[in-house]
């Protein structure tokens, strides 16, 4: 699984111009989950995000997690997410999970999201979403449950 975190004031999903969900403060995730992506990968992510300390302590370091701030998450499915342009200029979504396989993921990811913070709301697995933030930082980090670096 890869995901995708921005750290936000303000965050949107917009679904057929009618806004379905919005967060303050908080993380917005893009969320791509890979054919070998099993629930391990989704523990780990949902372990090392709800942890990652990106978060301005009264000094102005990054030294809190999202629920230190009591912060809110929005989860957007992007299977773009796992574009491979090794070949010509047309990304290949090959690596990315058929719909059977990652919705089931992706609302596990939801779903023990919701078990660690107050407030965690996503867009539409499918759907043609407009989605506005305000990255707060800028603070954007790109995780991998393949690449755990």
């Amino acid at each position: 699984m890869r995901a995708l975190i921005q750290r936000v004031s303000q965050a949107s999903v917009r679904i057929n111009g009618t806004i379905t969900d919005k967060i303050g403060l908080g993380l917005l995730i893009f969320v791509g989950i890979e054919n070998v992506d099993t629930s391990s990968d989704l523990e780990w992510l949902v372990r090392k995000i709800i942890n990652m300390r990106i978060f301005s302590d009264e000094e102005g370091k990054m030294n809190l997690s999202v629920k230190d701030v009591s912060g809110q998450i929005l989860v957007i499915s992007q299977f773009t997410l796992h574009a491979s342009t090794k070949k010509g200029n047309r990304p290949s979504f090959i690596k990315a999970a058929r719909p059977d396989v990652a919705i089931p993921l992706y609302e596990g990811f939801i779903h023990y999201l919701s078990q660690e913070v107050d407030y965690v709301g996503s867009g539409q697995f499918g759907a043609d979403m407009k989605v506005s933030l305000v990255n707060d930082g800028p603070v954007t980090i790109l995780l991998d449950s393949q690449n755990k670096e």
